[in-house]
């Protein structure tokens, strides 16, 4: 069975990514879940540093001025941590993986898409950041790296708002 896509329709264009259910269920199935009932529809990009990633699934950012804007979560609380021996995917440049609080069992909604290669992420690496990968664009990476060129202000929020129109699921 291949693994479901994402589309995101972004206000910056349209990509499209692989969604690793079969290797990260439960973070894959958070994710999936959430943009089947519409959580992420409407929110903005909160977090942007060049040559590193582009964060996004803040609840509090679909006001893109939100001084709250990166730290909220979804309705039904964090996930459990998922590091699984048979699926040691590292956050190259065009990876989703799970942002989370640095505390263990912390990730929800929000994620992040590498925009270089940031290995020292891995869970399986050594060092206190673990965030699992649990996907990759297939289309339109163009679109990540326009999206991680936008020019930031203060906290790396994005001068002009990036807006996720609609993020729907294939399966």
């Amino acid at each position: 069975m291949a693994n479901p896509t994402a589309t995101f329709d972004t206000s910056m264009g349209t990509f499209k990514t692989e969604i690793l259910l079969e290797e990260m269920p439960i973070t894959a199935g958070n994710f999936i879940e959430l943009a089947k009932s519409g959580f992420y529809d409407g929110l903005h990009f909160h977090r942007v540093i060049k040559d590193f990633m582009i964060q996004f699934g803040c609840p509090y950012s679909s006001d893109p001025e939100s001084a709250r804007a990166g730290t909220g979560g979804p309705p039904h609380g964090t996930i459990a941590d998922e590091h699984l021996e048979n699926a040691k995917i590292s956050n190259e440049p065009g990876t989703l993986s799970m942002a989370n609080t640095g505390r263990p069992n912390s990730g929800g909604s929000q994620f992040f898409l590498n925009t270089a290669n940031n290995a020292y992420l891995d869970w399986f690496s050594p060092g206190p950041s673990q965030h699992p990968v649990f996907g990759r664009v297939i289309e339109g990476q163009e679109v990540v790296d326009a999206i991680g060129s936008t020019p930031t202000s203060t906290g790396d929020r994005p001068r002009t708002p990036v807006k996720m129109e609609r993020l729907t699921i294939e399966d």
